[in-house]
Order: structure tokens, then C-alpha cells, then sequence
């Protein structure tokens, strides 16, 4: 229980330092957060993304599905000076429609296992004022490890390079036969069925409305400065313009996105 506590606890503070240093400074260009600002994260697990908002005294709400995550966001947080402005909600976001209107809204590592993205894309627009904007950050499908295997429990299959690009029978199998557990074989097909590249994701926000206000992908992920102490990279400018083939090699995509029917 005290490892994985630790583990927690490591998590929470990564995803707090690459929102502080990278996806702050990315949003700041259009939005700047202090103590009037309202933030949204949906997805917020334990709430380490939400950490350096809390910090600068937002008026900080946090929703996910799974009550455990909350709980331990509850603990991490119990002690904080600014405790009283933020809100942990354990719950699916379709079924609250008091969350209210926020300033920004923020989907870091949760867009691509949200099924039928299409609708969600629609129904959160009711978190939206005029001029919220959201921020999402996703690695697309096809990059390296964009299946997520690294969380397999066999040390090779998580150090093993697009082989979620597999048919999902010989996939499964692969898993199968290098031991992996039942769970998270089912873990990594939904992830399979969910995941989503550069141009769909593009083709979403077109279909519902949104305005682009700014783009950025990644050869080398902001995320993984403090997990693996690799700088983080932005894709070569050639290789992001090229439809389908710049998926492969991103592995991380940053967006700025407001509702244009809502201005």
C-alpha cells in the first residue's frame, strides 16, 4: 500500500510540474490565469494537472469517473492553503449539467479514451461561456507508443514500438502470449478502439464548431522531460504539415480550441 501510495504521489507531482512549465506558458498566450479565473479539468484523475492552478488561487473544479483517483485527490490536497477554491467531483460528466461556465477548460491525456468523441465534443460545450477556451493535449494513435503499452506489466511489450498498430487479433495475442493480465489486455484494446490521430481529432473540432487558435506537436513529448529526462521537442515544421505520416512521429499534440458559435 506505501509503494503504491509513493507511486500516486509521483504521478500527481509529474503531471503538476509539466503543467506548470509547459502547458501553463502555452495558454498564457491567450488566456492568463489568477485569481478570478475558473478552471475546468475533466479526466483530472488526482488532480496533479490542477495542482499549479490551485496554486496561483483559481477557482479550480476537477471530475472523473473513477472515486478512488477523487479520494486520493482529496488526500493530496486535504492540507493546501487554497483548498476551499477547488472541487474534486468522482462522477461521469454526462450525468452533471451544474457544473457551471469556466474560463478555461483543460483534457490533458483523456481525449483518446473517450468513446464517441463526436458526441462529447457537442455535449461539453455546456461548461462553455463565450470566451472559454479549452486546452487539450493527446499523443495521436499511430506514434510509437501511442496504444499506451507502456503500461504493461512485461517489460519488453512496454518498451515495444507501434505494436498497438496491430490487427487487433494478432494484438491480443501478442499480449496473450507475453502474459499479460485479462484487465489489462481489455485496458489496452479500448484504448485500441478510442485512439485518435492528428486528423481526426481536427475533423471533430471542424464538425462542432470550434476554431483552431493554435496547434503544436511534439517529436518528443513535454511529459516525458520529467519521466524519462528527455528535452521535450517540437515537431519538425516539414513533417507536422504532412497529413497522416506526421501521427507516426508526434508524440504529443498540444490545442487551443474556443466555440466560434459561441462568440
Amino acid at each position: 500500500m506505501q509503494k503504491r501510495h509513493r507511486d500516486k504521489w509521483q504521478y500527481f507531482n509529474e503531471q503538476a510540474y509539466t503543467t506548470r512549465k509547459y502547458v501553463i506558458p502555452y495558454i498564457k498566450e491567450l488566456l492568463q490565469p489568477g485569481t478570478e479565473s475558473t478552471v475546468l479539468e475533466i479526466g483530472c484523475g488526482e488532480g496533479g494537472n490542477l495542482l499549479p492552478f490551485v496554486d496561483m488561487g483559481c477557482k479550480v473544479t476537477g471530475i472523473d469517473l473513477s472515486k478512488g483517483k477523487i479520494d486520493k485527490g482529496q488526500e493530496f490536497y486535504s492540507t493546501h492553503k487554497n483548498r476551499a477554491n477547488l472541487t474534486l467531483i468522482a462522477d461521469n460528466i454526462y450525468n452533471r449539467n451544474d457544473l457551471g461556465k469556466f474560463d478555461l477548460i483543460i483534457l490533458r491525456d483523456v481525449i483518446e479514451h473517450i468513446p464517441n468523441q463526436e458526441y462529447f465534443m457537442s455535449y461539453f460545450k455546456s461548461c462553455f461561456h463565450a470566451k472559454t477556451i479549452v486546452f487539450f493535449g493527446f499523443p495521436p494513435w499511430q506514434n510509437p507508443f501511442g496504444g499506451h503499452q507502456q503500461i504493461c506489466q512485461n517489460r519488453i511489450l512496454s518498451k515495444m514500438p507501434y505494436i498497438h498498430l496491430l490487427p487487433i487479433p494478432l494484438y491480443k495475442g501478442v499480449l496473450k502470449l507475453f502474459g499479460e493480465p485479462e484487465s489489462r489486455i481489455n485496458e489496452l484494446l479500448e484504448i485500441k478502439e478510442t485512439g485518435i490521430s492528428i486528423e481526426r481529432f481536427e475533423n471533430i473540432v471542424k464538425e462542432n464548431d470550434f476554431e483552431i487558435l493554435d496547434r503544436t506537436l511534439f517529436f518528443i513529448n513535454p511529459n516525458y522531460e520529467v519521466k524519462f529526462k528527455l528535452q521535450p521537442r517540437k515537431q519538425n515544421k516539414i513533417l507536422a504539415g504532412i497529413p497522416i505520416l506526421r501521427n507516426y512521429f508526434s508524440t504529443c499534440a498540444y490545442y487551443l480550441l474556443s466555440a466560434k458559435d459561441l462568440v
